[in-house]
């Protein structure tokens, strides 16, 4: 016999954890279903800068307390390249808003806890092989369920994003980070992207004693041209301190690397997230690049506004908002996928070519212009952390 629930999510990631959690406060009986242990859900370190729209619904809905007590508002971030460091304090930009540090998995445990404590049902370890969106059926293995709806959330490589017959389009951005968590200290008091003939590195705290470094590494057809083993703590900390120009700021404060893994930059937007009973929300709705931390901010956004829509439909049989959830999405979806591209070409230098002189030029002009220009800041401001 199936398993039966009113909504069926697929995905316990920060889409489908606030969905549920919004679902159950509105009385709405649901049951995700996740690929992945516990143990695994709750230790991916992530992403860790919520936007200020982010952090609204965490508080609203009762899903903030743990940011609100162990995260801490950020809101500068530096520049540098061979030509110095200028630093912008975004809270004075803007809409005058900042970013809570909080680190997913953090957040994700707590989404965990309360969903479980408002009565939602949840299985890990739970592999998904078919979605049908005209029954609203899951079959997994060993079992199947069967809802009213449901909602993938299960990323943009999960099984229901196959079930939604739409048109993709899709961008590789050509640049790979290895991406390097380090059991230190912060170095500097600010989120500080820097400029290197040799790559991109940037440093982002992800709390007291540890933070996200990223290095730009070579990136040959369809995957990275450098394998995450090939790279000691040594290497990596040499690297950092060479891009991150320590003879001309200060230090690094090392520690040892807990994680190192290779992260493309692609782009990857389907043109609609729904198909009949079936609807998406997170990475499975959008892939973005993580050059603007916007994904898991994109995806709290959506699963916000999912959770109305399915509550109208479900509580007042007005499903207006439902039919209506791809295209409130959209916008948003692509204001972010516009400002995380301008990030990448703002941040990567050129491929050596005939044009790359040129194209080095455009790049020192950007960052001129955000360096001088209030209204250029202003625009930088809004949408750094916000959609």
């Amino acid at each position: 016999m199936a398993d039966r629930a009113t909504v069926l999510i697929v995905g316990a990631g920060p889409a489908g954890l606030v969905l549920g959690n919004l679902l159950r406060a509105n009385g709405i009986d649901t049951l995700i279903l996740e690929r992945g242990s516990r143990a695994k859900v709750q230790n991916r370190a992530r992403a860790g800068f919520l936007g200020a729209n982010s952090a609204r619904v965490l508080t609203e809905h009762g899903l903030g307390a743990g940011m609100l007590h162990n995260g801490h508002q950020h809101d500068t971030c530096a520049f540098r390249d061979e030509n110095g460091q200028f630093e912008l304090d975004y809270r004075q930009l803007g809409r005058g808003e900042v970013h809570t540090v909080y680190p997913q998995q953090h957040l994700v445990t707590d989404l965990i806890a309360e969903y479980l404590d408002r009565g939602g049902r949840l299985r890990f370890g739970v592999t998904v092989t078919h979605i049908d969106p005209t029954t609203a059926t899951v079959s997994y293995e060993g079992g199947q369920a069967q809802g009213r709806f449901v909602v993938g959330c299960d990323g943009s490589n999960g099984m229901s994003r196959r079930a939604v017959p739409a048109r993709r389009q899709a961008r590789d951005h050509g640049v790979a980070w290895l991406a390097v968590l380090a059991e230190a200290p912060p170095s500097m008091g600010t989120t500080t992207y820097a400029m290197h003939d040799n790559g991109f590195a940037g440093h982002m705290a992800r709390g007291p004693q540890v933070t996200r470094y990223y290095l730009q590494v070579r990136a040959d057809g369809n995957t990275a041209a450098t394998d995450p083993a090939d790279w000691s703590d040594e290497r990596i900390w040499s690297e950092l301190r060479l891009r991150m120009r320590v003879d001309q700021f200060g230090p690094l404060r090392e520690g040892p690397v807990i994680e190192r893994r290779i992260v493309r930059l692609r782009s990857d937007v389907l043109d609609s997230l729904q198909h009949q009973r079936l609807f998406l929300a997170g990475d499975a709705a959008s892939l973005i690049s993580p050059s603007a931390a916007k994904g898991a901010n994109l995806a709290i956004m959506e699963a916000e506004l999912l959770a109305a829509a399915l509550t109208d439909a479900l509580a007042r049989d007005d499903e207006h908002a439902l039919a209506a959830y791809s295209s409130a999405c959209r916008p948003r979806i692509w204001r972010a996928q516009e400002f995380s591209h301008w990030m990448i070409t703002l941040l990567h230098g050129p491929d050596d070519g005939p044009d790359a002189d040129f194209h080095r030029l455009l790049r020192r002009a950007r960052l001129d212009s955000l360096r001088d220009s209030r209204a250029h800041q202003d625009f930088f401001a809004e949408n750094y952390v916000g959609i």
